[in-house]
């Protein structure tokens, strides 16, 4: 495949008057969380090779290289027009307020020098302390999300202009259910960990029948976080079907994920790599070896005990997804 003209499909996000999202975005999280010339620098070769979408949050300090690497691209023609590229940005814990929402979308947009956004996300199912940007997060600041009036702030910024599209990250079935239940905008994304080691069938399931798209954050693992393994790289069906295929494990996973209809958020600042990821449109799995990756056992990469911070241990994942906070 030539990736230098490769163009990656898109889905259109019902709850955004039509909004397409490319099935592939770029993310630029990294650990540690921070920005850089280097962020910037990749930011603008994935441009050069294809991509589109990019995806970044307030935590992960990258909104302004995204910023500035637009702003070049726009400047060397890269792209003809900001609409052509489709940007996503997340609401922080602690800025999970119903009072805090559109300022906090204000600022992350002076930080990317946009007017605005395609997708906000809310980045979790829960609210911390006000004016702390902690990951991970210490417990006494942990409070319960007032889910409608932070969702009735992410419509008011829908409606204003300011992003295209709302939805959310890390949502359970319920924690999605209790949303739908009186959201005049329904969440168009719900982005999750999403590999061959967590495959999350009934959320996909859920998701397909509700009309919202998956995006898999982790689509290769968890190497590299807080709580990384490498898990999925290493896992011996994988590598078979990768060594039959004459593909990477990397494009294996990625293949697979496309397959399955979810949109695929890569993280790598490598170009040769970047190129690599793209190349996954072009084949596809047998039914055998869709099989034996259906049959991998199943485990959790983002697991709760390893949200510890300085003050003690946090809620659990499960509990913060699906409890009571």
């Amino acid at each position: 495949m030539d990736n230098e003209s490769v163009r990656i499909p898109e889905v259109v996000l019902v709850s955004s008057d039509g909004r397409n999202m490319p099935v592939l975005g770029m993310g630029t999280s990294a650990s540690p969380l921070e920005g850089s010339d280097e962020t910037k620098t990749a930011i603008l070769q994935a441009i050069e090779i294809g991509h589109r979408h990019f995806d970044t949050a307030t935590l992960y300090l990258t909104e302004e290289p995204l910023g500035e690497a637009i702003a070049e691209a726009l400047s060397r023609g890269l792209i003809r027009s900001r609409d052509e590229l489709f940007i996503t940005s997340k609401l922080w814990c602690s800025d999970a307020h119903g009072d805090l929402v559109l300022p906090a979308l204000k600022k992350s947009l002076r930080n990317l020098q946009l007017e605005y956004l395609d997708l906000y996300l809310i980045h979790w199912p829960v609210s911390s302390r006000s004016g702390t940007y902690e990951f991970p997060i210490n417990k006494g600041d942990l409070l319960p999300m007032d889910f409608n009036s932070v969702w009735e702030a992410m419509q008011e910024c829908q409606d204003l202009g300011l992003t295209k599209s709302i939805g959310v990250s890390n949502f359970s079935c319920k924690k999605l259910s209790d949303i739908l239940a009186f959201a005049k905008i329904p969440p168009a994304v719900n982005q999750v960990e999403i590999n061959p080691l967590w495959q999350q069938k009934k959320l996909r399931e859920f998701c397909e029948a509700k009309g919202i798209v998956l995006t898999a954050y982790a689509p290769l693992g968890t190497r590299g976080t807080i709580w990384g393994s490498n898990r999925v790289m290493e896992n011996e069906v994988l590598r078979e079907i990768a060594t039959a295929k004459g593909k990477s494990v990397a494009q294996v996973c990625l293949r697979w994920a496309f397959e399955q209809g979810v949109c695929v958020v890569l993280k790598s600042f490598n170009k040769g790599r970047m190129k690599e990821n793209l190349e996954i449109l072009n084949w596809t799995l047998s039914e055998e070896e869709s099989r034996m990756i259906g049959d991998i056992p199943q485990s959790r990469g983002c697991r709760g005990e390893d949200y510890i911070s300085e003050k003690g241990p946090i809620k659990t994942i499960e509990e913060l997804w699906d409890g009571e906070i």
